[in-house]
């Protein structure tokens, strides 16, 4: 790419991410445009790209990437579509900002990852926005600054007011609980060794099928406890909060980023309706620092390796829902490509 233009990025899926991903790269951060939209449904491809100015349709994301005025891509695409598209760009040498989850399962993550390691030099980087959320970067640096001394037990709430029929147990780990899990693995510099899956009565509210609340249990190698409730059926609105709890002292995020108002004898706030609102900061600052890193010729952000070691830590949730009890992590040796990042 030649630094001086901005980077033309091919964003790969054209719902509702993919569309807020061309919005946010071409009306609200700098130095990139959106050179390709790409979706099955071409229709679709075709109106999000109609609002971008020499922006062009695809209804193939390999054609996408190869048009001309490509530098890198955002994958948006539902998750089954992600291996493809991961691999196709890792053969043309293309930088990868890719939603989370890299893959649906571990196998094909590990693909990913062996398939960049070969090239030698990190190309890829995991949708994992809550790494640059403000609240979440605040409690990082208190982590890891040590001032509360060592963290004992990390407790996390995912709460949506609603979900869609056919949500399934799989998708509350695969589709909600991934975040946790990077995020634990992110706050805590550890990684996630086993898992225990509890299950109270569902909700009348959940879904027929759904057993919805459950409560994760995460135990990592330097033995803290991560805790997270997860209810998509909560009926009032969008939280996430994580707490750490220390030797010294607790730091919790999610409480009160909003309005917080004490007027006519009441006092109170307002509860985001979806993550797109509560993570919209973080969206904004995650795609503005992949722009940057790009056009700088690095790799920064959570990795491939990331994005493997969530899926991993899913499968064996996804065991514990299953099975019951407790289960181990599976996890292959990481290469050293990703060796201190």
């Amino acid at each position: 790419m030649n630094r001086a233009e901005p980077l033309g990025v091919a964003v790969l899926g054209a719902g509702r991410m993919g569309a807020d991903h061309v919005r946010r790269i071409a009306e609200v951060i700098g130095g990139a445009r959106v050179a390709a939209v790409a979706d099955v449904d071409a229709a679709r491809a075709e109106a999000v790209a109609a609002g971008v100015a020499g922006c062009a349709a695809y209804p193939d994301p390999v054609a996408a990437m190869d048009d001309p005025g490509v530098d890198a891509v955002l994958i948006a695409s539902p998750g089954p579509a992600h291996e493809a598209a991961l691999l196709a760009a890792l053969e043309r040498r293309l930088p990868v900002l890719c939603e989370k989850p890299l893959t649906p399962d571990a196998a094909a993550a590990l693909r990913i990852v062996h398939a960049e390691a070969a090239l030698g030099r990190r190309l890829i980087q995991v949708g994992f926005m809550r790494r640059y959320d403000a609240d979440f970067q605040r409690l990082k640096a208190l982590l890891a600054g040590g001032e509360q001394g060592r963290t004992l037990l990390l407790r996390c709430t995912h709460r949506n007011a609603s979900t869609l029929p056919g949500f399934t147990d799989a998708m509350l780990v695969n589709d909600s609980v991934v975040h946790e899990i990077d995020t634990a693995r992110w706050l805590l510099g550890q990684e996630i060794t086993a898992v225990t899956v509890h299950r109270p009565r569902p909700s009348g509210r959940a879904p027929r099928g759904l057993g919805d609340p459950q409560l994760l249990v995460f135990e990592t190698d330097a033995g803290v406890l991560v805790d997270v409730e997860i209810f998509v059926s909560c009926g009032f609105g969008y939280q996430v909060r994580c707490e750490a709890v220390n030797e010294g002292g607790t730091a919790r995020v999610g409480d009160d980023g909003h309005l917080f108002l004490n007027a006519a004898g009441r006092w109170g706030g307002v509860i985001p309706g979806e993550f797109t609102e509560r993570f919209a900061d973080a969206y904004d600052r995650e795609v503005r620092a992949w722009v940057a890193a790009v056009r700088a010729g690095r790799a920064e952000g959570p990795s491939a390796w990331d994005g493997y070691a969530a899926a991993a830590v899913c499968e064996a949730a996804l065991r514990a829902q299953r099975e019951g009890g407790r289960v181990t992590v599976e996890s292959a040796g990481r290469p050293a490509l990703y060796e201190g990042a």
